[in-house]
């Protein structure tokens, strides 16, 4: 997998003070500020799952059972970054103040760490040459400029009598267009675009479903069958569908394939990500306060991502073994739990979360704030 094809967290902000996400079950009255533990869980662990899944690409050659895990983290953990996106989307207007939060929480963490990770690509790849373009994202940015687009567009999914169908058909034909090209990475916001707006759609009475005892229950032998199925494909499926990053004549297969596993995906990823939530906690955790900085953690674990395979981490032989893997597994989940601390989002707040003289003064719940 290319590595401008990982996926990345989402900025989330508390939705309007009517449409505030559903409260874990039992808590009572709250302030409309107070953050909601269901979502920072939800996202740190998302998050959690994001850093190892990087650390497990160099992983993949010649071991099917890593790259089977590989396979099911990647059908639903950006999947569900773009559903809570476009959960906490749902009261987005296009007026001013509004407007000045997605250019301070969106579009200058984008153009800092684009530029920041040209920069660094330079470096680590020896290629001096590589030029910095704000309009081709490079590796973790472009959800940032996915989440950008999608959000500027929420208002006219409330306007639409069928949404999420329709969003599913932009994703289809999208596949049929390798003349979309890169720019602000317009095939993933395209195709991807089914889950935001999936997203926007749901109500509180949908997040209880999936957080009933029944669901958590069910949703241990579909994971399992997942995982089965994930491991069977392994060597008969060109997995890269689901990175939505391409059309099907770029993945060598048939104009009419887009469409169908474009639905097909979709079906499957959504039942993961209802899986995946029913597992989070509703309550505060140890790590509760760690998905207030998924956005920090997010931007900065790339840099370490992409510097192991520089300095050489992945080496030694050991590392391809089993206890190696599970050694990889772990120090990647606790490199991206140091990187969401609350003292590592301070002393990078100025690039994650910039003030600007016409930025709203009012706290709001972000991704790092709050891919």
């Amino acid at each position: 997998m290319s590595a401008d094809a990982t996926p990345v967290p989402t900025v989330t902000r508390a939705p309007e003070r009517q449409q505030r996400p559903l409260p874990s079950p039992g808590a009572g009255p709250r302030r409309v500020d107070q953050r909601d533990p269901f979502f920072d869980n939800a996202k740190y662990l998302a998050i959690v799952l994001v850093a190892v899944g990087h650390a497990w690409e160099p992983l993949r050659e010649g071991s099917r059972a890593v790259t089977a895990l590989y396979v099911l983290v990647y059908a639903f953990h950006m999947p569900a970054f773009a559903v809570i996106s476009g959960h906490f989307s749902r009261g987005f207007q296009a007026e001013p103040r509004k407007i000045a939060r997605l250019l301070t929480g969106v579009v200058v963490p984008y153009a800092v760490f684009e530029v920041a990770y040209t920069l660094f690509t330079r470096w680590t790849s020896q290629d001096p040459d590589r030029p910095i373009s704000l309009l081709d994202p490079l590796y973790l940015t472009w959800f940032l400029a996915a989440l950008f687009i999608w959000r500027l567009t929420s208002p006219l999914w409330r306007l639409v009598r069928w949404p999420l169908p329709l969003a599913l058909a932009v994703a289809m034909l999208a596949t049929l267009s390798p003349s979309i090209g890169d720019d602000l990475g317009l095939q993933r916001v395209l195709q991807f675009l089914p889950y935001f707006v999936l997203g926007t759609l749901l109500k509180p009475e949908h997040l209880r479903l999936v957080r009933r005892r029944a669901a958590r229950i069910l949703a241990l032998p579909v994971l399992v069958g997942a995982l089965a199925v994930a491991y069977w494909t392994v060597p008969r499926m060109n997995y890269a569908w689901f990175f939505h990053s391409e059309s099907a004549e770029e993945l060598a297969a048939p104009a009419w394939y887009g469409p169908v596993m474009t639905l097909a995906a979709f079906g499957c990823s959504v039942v993961l990500v209802a899986c995946f939530l029913t597992w989070v906690p509703g309550r505060r955790m140890w790590f509760t306060a760690l998905g207030a900085g998924t956005l920090c953690g997010f931007l900065l674990h790339g840099f370490v991502a992409q510097g192991a395979k520089y300095w050489g981490w992945y080496d030694p032989a050991w590392i391809r073994q089993p206890v190696g893997e599970i050694t990889v597994t772990l120090v990647a989940a606790v490199v991206m739990s140091g990187l969401c601390a609350p003292a590592v989002q301070r002393v990078f707040r100025q690039v994650t979360e910039p003030r600007m003289a016409y930025a709203p003064r009012d706290r709001e719940q972000r991704f790092g704030h709050s891919r």
